[in-house]
């Protein structure tokens, strides 16, 4: 049974019947896991090499789990995934600020928008800017150009360097943190006990 199943907007192609486990009882899918833990290390392989359908020539196994894309983290991959994140929270942003400027010029377009923030997520920003273009226009091209204004104005302000250091320090500290969380201290207790003495 073959499923296509999406994590984070990509596509993954599941296959279901694992060889190394009971076909499922009365429910459409279910997953058991096997362990050398469980079994003896030899005797778990034997059983699980054993089950094996054979190969057919030109086909894809049956019975094992397919990915049809990588989830993501490679260093040879671009880095949209930050650029729609960055668009994104510009789009927050900006529909915070609009908001706030309406609370002190337009206290009747401030509840609606109000509300309308309170039952639509402004982290999706294309989907929540098409939204707020059917309810209302001029309110959509507030935020947009409001985002487009907050970008440059962190561009300009953003120093590359800087946050390059505010990263490193803060691995740095993290892995001190760590080092001390996991070295075991020599105890006071014997200096007091030679001094009793």
């Amino acid at each position: 049974m073959a499923r296509s199943v999406a994590f984070a907007g990509v596509k993954v192609g599941l296959q279901y019947g694992s060889p190394c486990r009971r076909p499922p009882r009365s429910r459409a899918c279910s997953v058991e896991f096997g362990s050398s833990f469980l079994h003896p290390r030899r005797a778990w392989r034997r059983h699980c090499l054993s089950s094996l359908p054979k190969r057919k020539q030109g086909g894809k196994q049956k019975g094992s789990l397919v990915v049809v894309d990588e989830l993501g983290g490679q260093y040879e991959e671009g880095f949209n995934d930050v650029q729609a994140q960055l668009i994104n929270y510009f789009t927050y942003k900006a529909s915070r600020t609009v908001l706030y400027q309406l609370y002190e010029m337009n206290p009747p377009n401030y509840t609606w928008f109000h509300n309308f923030l309170a039952s639509n997520n402004a982290t999706d920003g294309n989907r929540f800017l098409r939204v707020l273009a059917k309810e209302k226009q001029d309110l959509a091209e507030r935020v947009m150009i409001t985002r487009l204004h907050l970008y440059g104005k962190w561009i300009k302000k953003c120093d590359h360097a800087k946050i390059y250091q505010q990263i490193s320090d803060q691995n740095l500290q993290l892995m001190r943190e760590r080092l001390i969380e996991t070295v075991i201290w020599p105890s006071d207790d014997t200096n007091t006990e030679k001094k009793l003495e």
